[in-house]
Protein backbone atom coordinates (compact mmCIF):
# COMPACT_ATOMS: atom_id res chain seq x y z
CA UNK A 1 0.00 0.00 0.00
CA UNK A 2 1.75 3.33 -1.15
CA UNK A 3 0.57 7.24 0.24
CA UNK A 4 -2.58 7.20 -1.92
CA UNK A 5 -3.58 4.65 -1.10
CA UNK A 6 -3.90 5.20 2.40
CA UNK A 7 -5.40 8.62 1.83
CA UNK A 8 -8.19 6.88 0.10
CA UNK A 9 -8.63 3.99 2.22
CA UNK A 10 -8.76 7.47 5.22
CA UNK A 11 -11.06 8.85 3.09
CA UNK A 12 -13.39 5.92 3.11
CA UNK A 13 -13.07 5.19 6.52
CA UNK A 14 -14.35 9.11 7.05
CA UNK A 15 -17.47 8.81 5.37
CA UNK A 16 -18.15 4.66 6.77
CA UNK A 17 -17.72 6.36 10.38
CA UNK A 18 -20.24 8.48 10.71
CA UNK A 19 -23.40 5.61 10.25
CA UNK A 20 -21.12 3.61 12.27
CA UNK A 21 -20.95 5.90 14.72
CA UNK A 22 -24.69 6.60 15.01
CA UNK A 23 -25.12 3.18 15.37
CA UNK A 24 -22.99 2.65 18.03
CA UNK A 25 -23.91 6.07 19.46
CA UNK A 26 -20.36 6.54 19.65
CA UNK A 27 -18.35 9.54 17.99
CA UNK A 28 -16.81 9.53 14.75
CA UNK A 29 -13.83 10.98 15.62
CA UNK A 30 -13.16 8.35 17.91
CA UNK A 31 -14.02 5.99 15.60
CA UNK A 32 -11.24 7.20 13.23
CA UNK A 33 -8.42 7.27 15.22
CA UNK A 34 -8.77 3.72 16.56
CA UNK A 35 -9.23 2.71 12.52
CA UNK A 36 -6.04 4.52 12.27
CA UNK A 37 -4.70 2.75 15.09
CA UNK A 38 -5.49 -0.82 13.65
CA UNK A 39 -3.94 0.50 10.17
CA UNK A 40 -0.83 1.57 11.72
CA UNK A 41 -0.44 -1.77 13.15
CA UNK A 42 -0.99 -3.74 9.49
CA UNK A 43 2.49 -4.16 8.38
CA UNK A 44 1.34 -3.41 4.69
CA UNK A 45 0.57 -0.13 5.55
CA UNK A 46 3.42 2.70 5.04
CA UNK A 47 4.31 5.03 7.86
CA UNK A 48 2.44 8.51 7.08
CA UNK A 49 5.22 11.07 5.25
CA UNK A 50 3.71 14.36 5.89
CA UNK A 51 5.80 17.48 6.57
CA UNK A 52 4.53 18.31 10.03
CA UNK A 53 4.64 22.26 8.67
CA UNK A 54 2.08 21.00 6.44
CA UNK A 55 0.04 19.35 8.98
CA UNK A 56 -1.79 22.90 10.67
CA UNK A 57 -2.11 25.26 7.11
CA UNK A 58 -3.71 21.89 5.31
CA UNK A 59 -5.91 20.63 8.71
CA UNK A 60 -6.98 23.52 10.59
CA UNK A 61 -8.75 26.27 8.07
CA UNK A 62 -10.98 24.40 6.76
CA UNK A 63 -12.14 22.81 9.86
CA UNK A 64 -12.23 26.15 11.91
CA UNK A 65 -14.31 27.44 8.95
CA UNK A 66 -16.79 24.60 9.24
CA UNK A 67 -17.30 25.11 12.79
CA UNK A 68 -17.77 28.80 12.34
CA UNK A 69 -20.52 28.15 9.92
CA UNK A 70 -22.12 26.54 12.88
CA UNK A 71 -22.05 29.82 14.92
CA UNK A 72 -22.11 33.73 14.73
CA UNK A 73 -20.76 36.65 16.15
CA UNK A 74 -23.23 37.23 18.96
CA UNK A 75 -22.68 34.10 20.67
CA UNK A 76 -19.51 34.85 20.67
CA UNK A 77 -20.10 38.26 21.99
CA UNK A 78 -22.24 36.93 24.27
CA UNK A 79 -20.15 34.63 26.12
CA UNK A 80 -17.02 36.87 26.06
CA UNK A 81 -16.88 35.92 29.65
CA UNK A 82 -17.19 32.21 29.85
CA UNK A 83 -14.71 31.85 26.79
CA UNK A 84 -12.12 34.18 28.11
CA UNK A 85 -11.89 32.29 31.02
CA UNK A 86 -12.00 28.37 28.96
CA UNK A 87 -10.06 30.02 26.40
CA UNK A 88 -7.40 32.17 27.11
CA UNK A 89 -7.13 31.94 30.38
CA UNK A 90 -7.37 27.96 30.95
CA UNK A 91 -4.72 28.12 28.16
CA UNK A 92 -2.27 30.00 29.99
CA UNK A 93 -2.83 27.44 33.68
CA UNK A 94 -2.54 24.33 31.86
CA UNK A 95 0.30 25.36 30.12
CA UNK A 96 1.77 26.40 33.09
CA UNK A 97 0.81 23.66 35.24
CA UNK A 98 1.95 20.88 32.84
CA UNK A 99 5.63 22.83 32.57
CA UNK A 100 6.20 22.31 36.18
CA UNK A 101 4.90 18.56 36.08
CA UNK A 102 6.95 17.56 33.39
CA UNK A 103 10.09 19.70 34.24
CA UNK A 104 10.00 17.28 37.50
CA UNK A 105 8.78 13.77 36.50
CA UNK A 106 10.87 14.26 32.97
CA UNK A 107 14.97 14.08 34.04
CA UNK A 108 16.95 16.48 31.84
CA UNK A 109 13.80 18.43 30.72
CA UNK A 110 14.36 22.24 30.51
CA UNK A 111 11.78 24.29 31.36
CA UNK A 112 11.32 26.75 28.31
CA UNK A 113 11.22 22.75 26.96
CA UNK A 114 8.13 21.65 28.87
CA UNK A 115 6.35 24.71 28.34
CA UNK A 116 6.52 23.66 24.60
CA UNK A 117 4.85 20.47 26.06
CA UNK A 118 2.31 22.36 27.98
CA UNK A 119 1.53 24.58 25.46
CA UNK A 120 1.13 21.80 22.80
CA UNK A 121 -0.96 19.99 24.72
CA UNK A 122 -3.10 23.16 26.69
CA UNK A 123 -5.83 23.51 23.76
CA UNK A 124 -9.19 20.71 23.72
CA UNK A 125 -9.46 20.67 20.25
CA UNK A 126 -12.59 22.03 18.77
CA UNK A 127 -13.28 19.58 16.05
CA UNK A 128 -13.62 16.86 18.74
CA UNK A 129 -15.33 18.66 21.03
CA UNK A 130 -17.73 20.05 18.38
CA UNK A 131 -18.38 16.61 16.99
CA UNK A 132 -18.74 14.39 19.73
CA UNK A 133 -20.87 17.12 22.22
CA UNK A 134 -22.97 17.76 19.14
CA UNK A 135 -24.17 14.41 18.34
CA UNK A 136 -25.25 13.82 22.31
CA UNK A 137 -28.31 16.06 22.42
CA UNK A 138 -26.45 18.82 25.27
CA UNK A 139 -27.94 21.62 26.10
CA UNK A 140 -27.19 24.38 23.14
CA UNK A 141 -25.41 26.58 25.75
CA UNK A 142 -22.74 23.96 26.15
CA UNK A 143 -22.58 23.23 23.03
CA UNK A 144 -22.00 27.39 22.34
CA UNK A 145 -19.07 27.48 25.04
CA UNK A 146 -17.07 24.50 23.70
CA UNK A 147 -17.11 25.73 20.14
CA UNK A 148 -16.45 29.46 21.53
CA UNK A 149 -13.37 27.56 23.44
CA UNK A 150 -12.19 25.27 21.07
CA UNK A 151 -11.94 28.11 18.57
CA UNK A 152 -10.14 30.65 20.66
CA UNK A 153 -8.07 28.39 22.74
CA UNK A 154 -6.03 26.99 19.64
CA UNK A 155 -5.06 30.54 19.37
CA UNK A 156 -3.79 31.41 22.43
CA UNK A 157 -1.92 27.78 22.39
CA UNK A 158 -0.46 28.29 19.07
CA UNK A 159 1.24 31.42 20.36
CA UNK A 160 2.34 30.33 23.64
CA UNK A 161 3.94 27.23 21.87
CA UNK A 162 5.81 29.51 19.34
CA UNK A 163 7.15 31.50 22.14
CA UNK A 164 8.70 28.76 24.10
CA UNK A 165 10.13 27.07 20.45
CA UNK A 166 12.11 30.32 19.80
CA UNK A 167 13.15 30.54 23.49
CA UNK A 168 14.41 26.96 23.49
CA UNK A 169 15.60 27.06 19.52
CA UNK A 170 17.28 30.55 20.16
CA UNK A 171 18.45 30.25 24.03
CA UNK A 172 16.93 33.71 25.00
CA UNK A 173 13.45 35.03 25.90
CA UNK A 174 11.79 38.05 27.34
CA UNK A 175 8.61 38.36 28.61
CA UNK A 176 7.79 42.55 26.96
CA UNK A 177 9.18 40.07 23.56
CA UNK A 178 6.12 37.47 24.28
CA UNK A 179 3.62 40.21 25.35
CA UNK A 180 4.65 41.99 22.01
CA UNK A 181 4.57 39.22 20.17
CA UNK A 182 1.04 38.12 21.37
CA UNK A 183 -0.70 41.10 20.70
CA UNK A 184 1.04 41.93 17.40
CA UNK A 185 -0.25 37.98 16.39
CA UNK A 186 -3.61 38.81 17.26
CA UNK A 187 -3.66 42.43 15.63
CA UNK A 188 -2.16 41.56 12.49
CA UNK A 189 -4.68 38.16 12.01
CA UNK A 190 -7.83 40.51 12.91
CA UNK A 191 -6.53 42.79 10.41
CA UNK A 192 -6.26 40.00 7.80
CA UNK A 193 -9.41 38.20 8.64
CA UNK A 194 -11.48 41.65 8.10
CA UNK A 195 -10.19 42.62 4.82
CA UNK A 196 -10.35 39.36 3.34
CA UNK A 197 -13.67 39.24 4.60
CA UNK A 198 -14.68 41.86 3.18
CA UNK A 199 -12.80 41.67 0.28
CA UNK A 200 -14.39 37.72 -0.60
CA UNK A 201 -18.02 39.31 0.39
CA UNK A 202 -17.47 41.54 -2.61
CA UNK A 203 -16.19 38.77 -4.91
CA UNK A 204 -19.55 36.81 -3.92
CA UNK A 205 -21.35 39.76 -5.81
CA UNK A 206 -19.38 39.18 -8.41
CA UNK A 207 -18.57 35.59 -9.31
CA UNK A 208 -22.94 35.26 -8.75
CA UNK A 209 -23.42 31.32 -9.43
CA UNK A 210 -23.52 29.19 -7.00
CA UNK A 211 -21.03 26.82 -7.70
CA UNK A 212 -18.37 29.23 -8.04
CA UNK A 213 -19.48 31.22 -4.99
CA UNK A 214 -18.75 27.38 -3.07
CA UNK A 215 -15.20 27.31 -5.12
CA UNK A 216 -14.48 30.57 -3.48
CA UNK A 217 -15.35 29.69 0.05
CA UNK A 218 -13.26 26.50 -0.16
CA UNK A 219 -9.93 29.02 -1.04
CA UNK A 220 -10.24 31.56 1.47
CA UNK A 221 -9.43 29.93 4.87
CA UNK A 222 -6.55 28.62 3.22
CA UNK A 223 -5.75 31.97 1.69
CA UNK A 224 -6.75 33.47 5.30
CA UNK A 225 -4.26 31.59 7.15
CA UNK A 226 -1.28 31.54 5.10
CA UNK A 227 -1.32 35.12 4.52
CA UNK A 228 -1.63 35.92 8.16
CA UNK A 229 1.39 33.28 9.08
CA UNK A 230 3.31 35.15 6.34
CA UNK A 231 2.77 38.34 7.28
CA UNK A 232 3.66 36.92 11.73
CA UNK A 233 0.17 36.98 12.67
CA UNK A 234 -2.08 33.96 13.57
CA UNK A 235 -3.60 31.90 10.90
CA UNK A 236 -5.88 30.57 13.49
CA UNK A 237 -7.44 33.65 14.44
CA UNK A 238 -7.72 35.07 11.10
CA UNK A 239 -9.43 31.75 9.92
CA UNK A 240 -11.94 32.42 12.50
CA UNK A 241 -11.95 36.21 12.24
CA UNK A 242 -12.55 36.20 8.46
CA UNK A 243 -15.07 33.24 8.62
CA UNK A 244 -17.24 35.05 11.23
CA UNK A 245 -17.64 38.54 8.90
CA UNK A 246 -18.22 36.10 6.07
CA UNK A 247 -21.42 34.71 8.28
CA UNK A 248 -22.78 38.17 9.74
CA UNK A 249 -22.47 39.49 5.86
CA UNK A 250 -23.59 36.33 3.72
CA UNK A 251 -26.42 38.85 2.68
CA UNK A 252 -29.10 37.63 0.48
CA UNK A 253 -31.43 35.55 1.95
CA UNK A 254 -32.90 34.97 -1.69
CA UNK A 255 -29.88 32.93 -2.18
CA UNK A 256 -31.54 29.02 -1.63
CA UNK A 257 -29.54 27.85 -4.40
CA UNK A 258 -26.03 29.17 -3.21
CA UNK A 259 -26.97 28.60 0.23
CA UNK A 260 -28.27 25.05 -0.03
CA UNK A 261 -25.09 23.97 -2.06
CA UNK A 262 -22.31 26.07 0.13
CA UNK A 263 -24.18 23.97 3.23
CA UNK A 264 -23.69 20.90 1.58
CA UNK A 265 -20.52 21.53 0.47
CA UNK A 266 -19.00 22.69 3.63
CA UNK A 267 -20.79 19.78 5.62
CA UNK A 268 -18.66 16.80 3.28
CA UNK A 269 -15.29 18.51 3.58
CA UNK A 270 -15.90 18.56 7.46
CA UNK A 271 -16.82 14.96 7.34
CA UNK A 272 -13.44 14.35 5.34
CA UNK A 273 -10.89 17.10 6.45
CA UNK A 274 -12.44 15.10 10.49
CA UNK A 275 -11.52 11.68 9.21
CA UNK A 276 -8.44 12.15 7.61
CA UNK A 277 -7.08 13.91 10.40
CA UNK A 278 -8.03 11.90 13.19
CA UNK A 279 -7.15 8.66 10.92
CA UNK A 280 -3.96 10.52 11.06
CA UNK A 281 -3.66 10.18 15.12
CA UNK A 282 -3.82 6.88 15.27
CA UNK A 283 -1.32 6.14 12.41
CA UNK A 284 1.20 8.54 13.95
CA UNK A 285 0.96 6.61 17.30
CA UNK A 286 3.00 3.60 15.59
CA UNK A 287 6.07 5.93 14.80
CA UNK A 288 5.90 7.48 18.46
CA UNK A 289 5.78 4.36 20.27
CA UNK A 290 9.11 3.04 18.03
CA UNK A 291 10.86 6.33 19.60
CA UNK A 292 11.04 4.96 23.05
CA UNK A 293 13.45 2.77 22.19
CA UNK A 294 12.72 -0.06 24.91
CA UNK A 295 11.81 2.90 27.62
CA UNK A 296 7.81 2.26 27.30
CA UNK A 297 6.56 1.91 30.99
CA UNK A 298 8.92 4.49 31.58
CA UNK A 299 7.65 6.85 30.02
CA UNK A 300 4.01 5.53 29.88
CA UNK A 301 4.69 7.03 33.81
CA UNK A 302 5.62 10.47 32.53
CA UNK A 303 2.83 10.61 30.10
CA UNK A 304 0.23 9.24 33.14
CA UNK A 305 1.40 12.41 35.17
CA UNK A 306 0.53 14.91 32.31
CA UNK A 307 -2.54 13.25 31.50
CA UNK A 308 -3.57 13.64 35.12
CA UNK A 309 -2.17 17.46 35.35
CA UNK A 310 -4.20 18.18 32.25
CA UNK A 311 -7.28 16.51 33.33
CA UNK A 312 -7.19 17.56 37.22
CA UNK A 313 -6.25 21.24 36.26
CA UNK A 314 -9.40 21.12 33.90
CA UNK A 315 -11.75 20.01 36.47
CA UNK A 316 -10.43 22.34 39.49
CA UNK A 317 -9.92 25.58 37.18
CA UNK A 318 -14.20 24.55 35.94
CA UNK A 319 -15.53 24.52 38.87
CA UNK A 320 -14.28 27.73 40.26
CA UNK A 321 -14.61 29.42 36.96
CA UNK A 322 -18.03 28.40 36.47
CA UNK A 323 -18.87 29.82 39.99
CA UNK A 324 -17.30 32.94 38.81
CA UNK A 325 -19.20 33.29 35.43
CA UNK A 326 -22.67 32.60 37.41
CA UNK A 327 -21.61 35.51 40.17
CA UNK A 328 -21.18 38.10 36.81
CA UNK A 329 -23.79 36.95 35.02
CA UNK A 330 -26.67 39.21 35.73
CA UNK A 331 -30.58 39.64 34.30
CA UNK A 332 -29.00 41.93 31.54
CA UNK A 333 -27.08 38.79 30.21
CA UNK A 334 -30.06 37.13 28.88
CA UNK A 335 -27.74 36.18 25.93
CA UNK A 336 -24.63 34.46 28.01
CA UNK A 337 -24.64 30.90 28.07
CA UNK A 338 -23.04 29.07 30.89
CA UNK A 339 -23.37 25.70 32.76
CA UNK A 340 -26.48 25.76 34.75
CA UNK A 341 -25.56 22.90 37.23
CA UNK A 342 -22.58 20.98 37.91
CA UNK A 343 -23.76 18.20 36.10
CA UNK A 344 -23.34 20.19 33.28
CA UNK A 345 -20.04 21.58 34.72
CA UNK A 346 -18.99 17.71 34.77
CA UNK A 347 -19.61 17.07 31.03
CA UNK A 348 -18.07 20.17 30.33
CA UNK A 349 -14.37 19.21 32.26
CA UNK A 350 -14.78 15.90 30.19
CA UNK A 351 -15.72 17.13 26.89
CA UNK A 352 -12.14 18.66 27.64
CA UNK A 353 -10.22 16.39 24.49
CA UNK A 354 -6.89 16.89 22.33
CA UNK A 355 -6.73 16.61 19.00
CA UNK A 356 -5.51 17.88 15.48
CA UNK A 357 -3.73 21.24 16.44
CA UNK A 358 -1.65 18.87 19.44
CA UNK A 359 -0.37 16.66 17.11
CA UNK A 360 0.32 18.92 14.89
CA UNK A 361 2.50 20.60 16.88
CA UNK A 362 4.07 18.04 18.32
CA UNK A 363 5.25 16.72 15.23
CA UNK A 364 6.25 20.34 14.54
CA UNK A 365 8.88 20.66 16.98
CA UNK A 366 12.42 21.24 15.72
CA UNK A 367 14.95 19.03 15.78
CA UNK A 368 17.53 21.15 16.33
CA UNK A 369 18.16 24.45 17.99
CA UNK A 370 20.24 27.18 16.45
CA UNK A 371 23.69 26.31 17.56
CA UNK A 372 23.16 23.03 15.73
CA UNK A 373 22.22 20.72 19.03
CA UNK A 374 19.35 18.57 18.85
CA UNK A 375 16.41 19.72 20.74
CA UNK A 376 16.02 19.01 23.86
CA UNK A 377 14.39 15.36 24.41
CA UNK A 378 12.30 15.90 21.64
CA UNK A 379 10.98 12.47 21.61
CA UNK A 380 9.83 12.46 24.82
CA UNK A 381 8.10 15.58 24.43
CA UNK A 382 6.15 13.93 21.32
CA UNK A 383 5.40 10.78 22.77
CA UNK A 384 4.40 12.35 26.31
CA UNK A 385 1.97 14.72 23.93
CA UNK A 386 0.81 11.81 22.25
CA UNK A 387 -0.26 9.97 25.54
CA UNK A 388 -2.69 12.90 26.69
CA UNK A 389 -3.94 13.19 23.17
CA UNK A 390 -4.79 9.34 22.99
CA UNK A 391 -5.38 9.31 26.74
CA UNK A 392 -8.32 12.12 26.20
CA UNK A 393 -9.34 11.40 23.03
CA UNK A 394 -10.15 7.98 23.06
CA UNK A 395 -11.07 7.30 26.72
CA UNK A 396 -12.88 10.38 27.29
CA UNK A 397 -14.34 10.20 23.75
CA UNK A 398 -16.19 7.10 24.51
CA UNK A 399 -17.61 7.14 28.28
CA UNK A 400 -18.64 10.90 27.68
CA UNK A 401 -21.97 9.60 25.58
CA UNK A 402 -22.79 6.88 29.10
CA UNK A 403 -21.13 9.45 31.34
CA UNK A 404 -23.80 12.21 29.89
CA UNK A 405 -26.63 9.48 29.58
CA UNK A 406 -25.84 9.14 33.51
CA UNK A 407 -25.78 12.40 34.59
CA UNK A 408 -28.87 13.41 32.58
CA UNK A 409 -27.89 16.20 30.61
CA UNK A 410 -30.16 17.03 28.10
CA UNK A 411 -31.17 19.56 25.52
CA UNK A 412 -33.97 21.86 26.96
CA UNK A 413 -36.74 21.27 24.46
CA UNK A 414 -38.95 23.34 25.83
CA UNK A 415 -37.28 26.77 25.10
CA UNK A 416 -36.16 25.20 21.66
CA UNK A 417 -39.50 24.82 20.96
CA UNK A 418 -40.44 27.94 22.37
CA UNK A 419 -37.70 29.52 20.20
CA UNK A 420 -38.81 28.17 17.27
CA UNK A 421 -42.80 28.73 17.32
CA UNK A 422 -41.35 32.66 18.00
CA UNK A 423 -39.48 33.07 14.66
CA UNK A 424 -42.26 30.60 12.56
CA UNK A 425 -44.81 33.76 14.11
CA UNK A 426 -42.21 36.25 13.01
CA UNK A 427 -41.87 34.60 9.28
CA UNK A 428 -45.85 34.55 9.24
CA UNK A 429 -46.29 38.59 10.40
CA UNK A 430 -43.11 39.14 7.54
CA UNK A 431 -44.94 37.25 4.98
CA UNK A 432 -48.55 38.74 5.53
CA UNK A 433 -46.58 42.38 5.60
CA UNK A 434 -45.17 42.00 2.27
CA UNK A 435 -48.85 40.27 0.85
CA UNK A 436 -50.41 43.64 2.58
CA UNK A 437 -47.92 46.04 1.04
CA UNK A 438 -48.62 43.82 -2.72
CA UNK A 439 -52.49 44.27 -2.42
CA UNK A 440 -52.07 48.45 -1.97
CA UNK A 441 -50.28 48.57 -5.24
CA UNK A 442 -52.15 45.66 -7.19
CA UNK A 443 -54.91 44.70 -7.84
CA UNK A 444 -55.78 41.22 -6.92
CA UNK A 445 -58.56 39.08 -7.35
CA UNK A 446 -60.70 38.10 -4.49
CA UNK A 447 -60.21 34.78 -5.04
CA UNK A 448 -56.41 35.04 -5.31
CA UNK A 449 -56.32 37.14 -2.45
CA UNK A 450 -57.99 34.52 0.13
CA UNK A 451 -55.65 32.05 -1.37
CA UNK A 452 -52.59 34.23 -0.72
CA UNK A 453 -53.43 34.25 2.88
CA UNK A 454 -53.53 31.11 3.39
CA UNK A 455 -50.15 30.73 1.91
CA UNK A 456 -48.72 33.27 4.04
CA UNK A 457 -50.40 31.95 6.90
CA UNK A 458 -48.84 28.78 6.43
CA UNK A 459 -45.43 29.53 5.89
CA UNK A 460 -45.32 29.28 10.11
CA UNK A 461 -47.01 26.61 10.36
CA UNK A 462 -45.20 24.96 8.15
CA UNK A 463 -42.11 25.73 10.35
CA UNK A 464 -44.10 25.03 13.80
CA UNK A 465 -48.02 23.73 13.40
CA UNK A 466 -48.13 24.20 17.07
CA UNK A 467 -48.36 27.80 16.86
CA UNK A 468 -51.86 27.75 15.48
CA UNK A 469 -55.24 26.58 17.29
CA UNK A 470 -56.57 23.03 16.78
CA UNK A 471 -59.40 23.88 14.43
CA UNK A 472 -56.76 25.61 11.89
CA UNK A 473 -54.13 23.03 12.68
CA UNK A 474 -56.58 20.22 11.29
CA UNK A 475 -57.23 22.51 8.27
CA UNK A 476 -53.26 23.00 7.88
CA UNK A 477 -52.75 19.61 7.87
CA UNK A 478 -55.78 18.67 5.12
CA UNK A 479 -53.77 21.17 2.79
CA UNK A 480 -50.60 20.09 3.88
CA UNK A 481 -51.71 16.34 2.48
CA UNK A 482 -53.46 17.86 -0.40
CA UNK A 483 -49.98 19.40 -1.46
CA UNK A 484 -48.30 16.57 -0.71
CA UNK A 485 -50.14 14.44 -3.22
CA UNK A 486 -49.40 17.35 -5.69
CA UNK A 487 -45.93 17.27 -5.02
CA UNK A 488 -45.62 13.48 -5.08
CA UNK A 489 -46.94 13.41 -8.60
CA UNK A 490 -45.35 16.39 -9.81
CA UNK A 491 -41.86 14.42 -8.62
CA UNK A 492 -43.05 11.41 -10.76
CA UNK A 493 -43.96 13.75 -13.92
CA UNK A 494 -39.96 15.45 -13.41
CA UNK A 495 -38.54 11.87 -13.05
CA UNK A 496 -40.10 10.97 -16.25
CA UNK A 497 -38.92 14.04 -18.05
CA UNK A 498 -35.59 13.79 -16.48
CA UNK A 499 -35.51 10.13 -17.17
CA UNK A 500 -36.22 10.76 -20.99
CA UNK A 501 -33.69 13.44 -21.46
CA UNK A 502 -31.02 11.39 -19.80
CA UNK A 503 -32.04 8.54 -22.04
CA UNK A 504 -31.44 11.03 -25.25
CA UNK A 505 -27.71 11.45 -24.21
CA UNK A 506 -26.28 8.23 -25.47
CA UNK A 507 -28.45 8.62 -29.06
CA UNK A 508 -26.69 9.31 -31.86
CA UNK A 509 -26.62 13.12 -32.99
CA UNK A 510 -27.02 14.48 -29.23
CA UNK A 511 -25.40 17.02 -27.80
CA UNK A 512 -24.15 16.20 -24.03
CA UNK A 513 -23.48 19.58 -23.37
CA UNK A 514 -27.14 20.55 -24.56
CA UNK A 515 -28.89 17.29 -22.97
CA UNK A 516 -26.99 18.50 -19.49
CA UNK A 517 -27.84 22.20 -20.20
CA UNK A 518 -31.37 20.79 -20.18
CA UNK A 519 -31.09 18.41 -17.80
CA UNK A 520 -29.81 21.07 -15.19
CA UNK A 521 -33.12 23.06 -15.46
CA UNK A 522 -34.67 20.38 -14.84
CA UNK A 523 -32.91 19.54 -11.78
CA UNK A 524 -33.45 22.87 -10.44
CA UNK A 525 -37.26 22.92 -10.98
CA UNK A 526 -37.63 19.77 -8.75
CA UNK A 527 -35.28 21.31 -6.54
CA UNK A 528 -37.61 24.36 -5.90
Amino acid sequence: MDQLALLLALLLGAVLTVPLGERLRLPAPVLMTLAGIVLALLPFVPNVEIPPDYILPLVLPPLLYAAVQRTSWRQFAANKRPIFLLAVALVFVTTAAVAAVASAVVPGLPIAAAVVLGALVAPPDPVAATAVAGSLGLPRRLVSILEGEGLFNDVTAIVLYHVAVGAVVGGTFSWPGAAGELVLSAVVAIAVGLALGWLTNKLMGVVGEATLQTGLTLLVPFVSYVLAEELHGSGVLAVLVTALYLAEHAADADDVMGRLAGRTFWEIVDTLVTGIAFGLIGLELHNVFGTADGRELRMLGWGACVVACVVGVRLLWLLPATWLAKRLHTRRDVSEEIPMSWRETVVMWWSGMRGVASVALALAIPLHTDDGAPFPLRDEIVFIAFCVIMATLVVQGLTLPWLVRRLGVRADTDAERDLERGLALRAAKAAKRRLKEIQEVEELPEELQERLHRVAYDVGARISPDMVDEERRSAFMKRTERFRTIQRIHRELLSAARHEVLAARSEPGADPEIVDRVLRQLDVHSLR
